[in-house]
């Protein structure tokens, strides 16, 4: 199969670096799947669940905590605020901060500027509890 060239970066480290058939990654328009040849394309990440198939034919989830994904001329680039691979995961944190977040979204109003960080909170805890789930 047909393969494109694949590099996640964060600000900490570099995630991969790499041959890839495909990788899904969650866009402020809703998931979109990357495969070879894909047109030139940029656009920002939401927090979501992210997949990537190596040239191999192995896939691994991920949770990604927003940031930009670029395809120029069959090279893709993620630079990610966050990007866990599943097996990165600590679940029983992940569920803490799931419930922690829940907890303080009850206590906030909506309007509150607390509110939207406490929902963005939960937004990554949930994502990276599916991610390792999966």
């Amino acid at each position: 199969m047909s393969t494109f060239h694949l590099q996640i970066v964060t600000p900490d480290r570099m995630v991969y670096d790499g041959e890839a058939q495909k990788i899904i990654l969650r866009t402020v328009n809703g998931d979109v799947c990357i495969l070879p040849h894909h047109i030139d394309f940029a656009i920002p990440l939401q927090i979501g669940q992210a997949s990537v198939t190596d040239a191999e034919g192995n896939t691994r989830q991920a949770a990604c905590n927003g940031g930009m994904l670029s395809v120029n001329n069959n090279e893709v680039r993620v630079v990610a605020v966050t990007f866990e691979w599943a097996d990165e995961i600590d679940l029983e944190r992940a569920k803490r901060a799931e419930a922690e977040a829940e907890e303080r979204l009850q206590a906030l109003n909506r309007a509150d500027r607390d509110f939207i960080l406490a929902e963005a909170r939960l937004k990554r805890a949930i994502t990276r509890i599916h991610a390792k789930e999966m």
